[in-house]
């Protein structure tokens, strides 16, 4: 629900604008409004999981975003729909940042947690896919506000199975991390983090503002973490950052999420201005690859990881990436969909669909049931950041080249085309660095054999998980 909302509401923008009368500028913070709380509330909202119960908090976070969307489809005023994105990131963010955690916890089995995580980047995928052809179906067959409607019976159904299937268990209580302080320091130097990244396409990499907030973020963050190394009880414990396995396994996580985000938003671009397909065609285009990595997902990269290990099995899932992203920077301006789309869609599916379980198996690696939360909510953090640096990035690149081109007397769609090229040669090179943070940084985990309970992680003073990162 939560990773369709994202596309649904892209697919409605021009609806959106024209019933509300957003000016261009505007109708961003209907989007805007939305990932600001949500990236800079995931990484407090794991860690409150782990303190008061995430089955708790993520049944809270589900009622937020519920109700915040039955608002946002009775919106009749610009700021009316703005507040209600708002409150639906918060909702968004309780939610989503401790599912991961909650499936470490349900599922102890090494091979049962593999299994679960591939549904889980299934899900995630077909999200995004379902929310292109859905927002395009209900936007032009009935109207935008049916995009909001849709997560009514939603929620409310999750909620009933999460209460009855879903074990209430306690947190380790607030007096272990009820640093009030701290909780300040963390979310303000994240929401003005993405705030400052969402605002790059308009301002620019060099503009003051831009420099000035990052600079501002950046010392909420190195105070905050400070803090959390000197006092007593910190409410985000760094024992798990010592793991190379976690530590890498999101560095991984953030630059492939942002090559593969440029792919997907650029190539939408490339599909409706440069070839003319619809919305409605786009998702469409779109559909082979959400089914490939839904196919692997789900059953074939549980059995990878199981036999091979999680390193193992996404170094080339990363290389298919990569590979991807270079055949898109060769699609011509009358490209053909079966010979210069398909190929490379279907590559990145294998990519990301061997590739993503490995690296949420490495990322919850080194958590301990009293941290699993924390570590879920920082690997939703790292993909939410990656991925939106690396939008702005390819999108100010391919702008800035398409610009350039336009100004030579160059025709739009060639200009265009061109544009594009740079932002996924860019991508591939963030790939790239992904394979060798792989390759260098990742250690090898040994997997317990099948149907043995995984060992508790050790976190004894000075002493990584004995677990996570042996060689």
């Amino acid at each position: 629900m939560i990773v369709l909302d994202g596309t649904i509401v892209n697919v409605a923008l021009p609806s959106i604008q024209d019933d509300l009368g957003y000016s261009q500028a505007d109708l961003a913070w209907v989007v805007n409004a939305y990932m600001i709380p949500f990236g800079g509330l995931l990484l407090l909202a794991g860690r409150i999981g782990d303190l008061v119960g995430q089955r708790r908090v993520f049944l809270i976070g589900l009622t937020v975003f519920t109700a915040a969307s039955l608002l946002c489809a009775v919106s009749v005023s610009q700021e009316m729909l703005v507040g209600a994105r708002f409150v639906q990131g918060i909702g968004g963010a309780l939610s989503s940042a401790v599912i991961l955690g909650m499936i470490v916890t349900m599922f102890p089995e090494p091979g049962n947690r593999a299994k679960a995580i591939g549904v889980y980047g299934f899900v995630a995928s077909a999200g995004g896919s379902i929310g292109l052809l859905t927002g395009g179906v209900l936007t032009e067959a009935i109207s935008w506000h049916w995009i909001f409607i849709i997560n009514l019976p939603i929620g409310i159904l999750v909620a009933y199975l999460a209460r009855r299937f879903v074990q209430a268990r306690e947190g380790i209580g607030l007096h272990h991390g009820a640093d009030f302080p701290g909780a300040a320091l963390i979310t303000a130097s994240l929401m003005i983090g993405v705030f400052t990244i969402l605002r790059i396409t308009e301002w620019g990499w060099v503009d003051t503002r831009t420099l000035v907030l990052s600079a501002v973020s950046a010392i909420l963050l190195a105070i905050f973490i400070h803090r959390q190394a000197t006092i007593a009880n910190p409410l985000m414990p760094l024992r798990l950052f010592h793991s190379r396995n976690v530590v890498g396994a999101n560095v991984l996580q953030a630059l492939l999420v942002a090559g593969m985000f440029g792919l997907f938003f650029l190539g939408a671009l490339y599909m409706q201005r440069v070839l003319g397909y619809s919305a409605l065609e786009v998702g469409l285009a779109f559909l082979p690859t959400t089914v490939v990595m839904g196919t692997l997902s789900l059953g074939f990269s549980e059995k990878l990881i199981m036999r091979f290990g999680p390193r193992t099995t996404l170094i080339p899932g990363v290389v298919a990436v990569a590979v991807a992203l270079l055949l898109f920077a060769r699609t011509p301006v009358d490209g053909n969909y079966l010979t210069d789309l398909l190929p490379p869609f279907l590559l990145i599916a294998i990519g990301i669909g061997t590739s993503f379980p490995s690296i949420m198996t490495l990322a919850m690696s080194g958590a301990t049931p009293a941290d699993s939360g924390l570590a879920s909510g920082l690997v939703n953090t790292s993909m939410q950041v990656g991925g939106a640096i690396g939008l702005a990035l390819l999108a100010t690149l391919s702008t800035e080249r398409t610009d350039t081109l336009l100004g030579e007397g160059v025709s739009q769609a060639s200009a265009l085309t061109s544009g594009y090229h740079l932002a996924y040669f860019v991508g591939a090179g963030l790939a790239a660095i992904a394979v060798a943070v792989a390759i260098f940084v990742l250690r090898p985990m040994p997997m317990p054999s099948h149907g043995e309970p995984e060992p508790e992680p050790e976190h004894e003073a000075g002493r990584e998980p004995a677990y996570s990162d042996a060689g």
